[in-house]
């Protein structure tokens, strides 16, 4: 009797998603399993965009299953992954007509601020849209992590208002986060108080570019167009 509930199980029970993904990437049995990794994925804090892109290519040949939630929590999530391009892939995939409903032409507009460093334009625009980004753990995190990104690219020291503004903290939320930064990731802070006060960011090749003279590589001009705003 086990052999036969074995041998009955269908292939979408006998792999993970990834493994379905990756063997038959074009059967639309797994549709519906796709859509469960999603809620999974938002649920455990995990991240697949080869499975969220799968998706949305079945959403294009099937736009009558097209799960609109669904979308908005893909969208959502390759925001989290900036700064890889994982959001424009997506939106690559998504009807226009469906990119005109108002909660996806919102994350097109956080998309835009976050791709310019506009970080104070983009919380005043996240804040009024609480109920489609709070069902998705992790997203404030990921968004913070982000900007510390760009800023480390940017600066050799950092103000204090302009952390504060790029992460949407003040106070004692921002004295931890301050806290744990020089602990673990090299942060200095030089002596000040409140909004005189000076971080000194960890040397790399974008902040201090003499460090380029031994690496081929360089910053793309439009990498760094894009980061000036931030300045402003």
């Amino acid at each position: 009797m086990a052999r036969d509930r074995e041998a009955s199980q269908s292939p979408q029970q006998q792999y993970t998603v990834e493994e379905l993904v990756a063997v038959n990437p074009y059967n639309p049995d797994i549709l519906t399993d796709l859509e469960n990794y999603v809620n999974e994925q938002v649920t455990n804090q995990t991240y697949s965009l080869d499975a969220n892109l799968c998706l949305l290519r079945f959403y294009q040949f099937e736009p009558e299953r097209m799960n609109i939630q669904i979308v908005a929590r893909i969208l959502i999530k390759a925001l989290m992954a900036m700064p890889a391009p994982d959001f424009g892939l997506c939106l690559y995939l998504i009807p226009e007509q469906v990119q005109m409903e108002e909660q996806f032409k919102t994350l097109i507009v956080l998309s835009h601020y976050l791709e310019t460093a506009r970080f104070r334009q983009f919380w005043d625009e996240a804040a009024k849209h609480r109920s489609i980004l709070e069902v998705i753990p992790g997203f404030e995190q990921a968004i913070q992590a982000y900007a510390i990104h760009i800023l480390s690219l940017t600066y050799q020291k950092v103000p204090r208002p302009v952390l504060a503004e790029a992460i949407n903290l003040e106070g004692p939320a921002l004295d931890k986060t301050l806290e744990y930064q020089v602990a673990n990731c090299g942060w200095v802070l030089e002596k000040g108080h409140g909004r005189d006060q000076l971080i000194v960011l960890p040397r790399n090749e974008f902040n201090h570019p003499e460090l380029k003279k031994n690496t081929e590589d360089s910053m793309p001009l439009d990498h760094v167009a894009g980061i000036f705003p931030i300045l402003g």
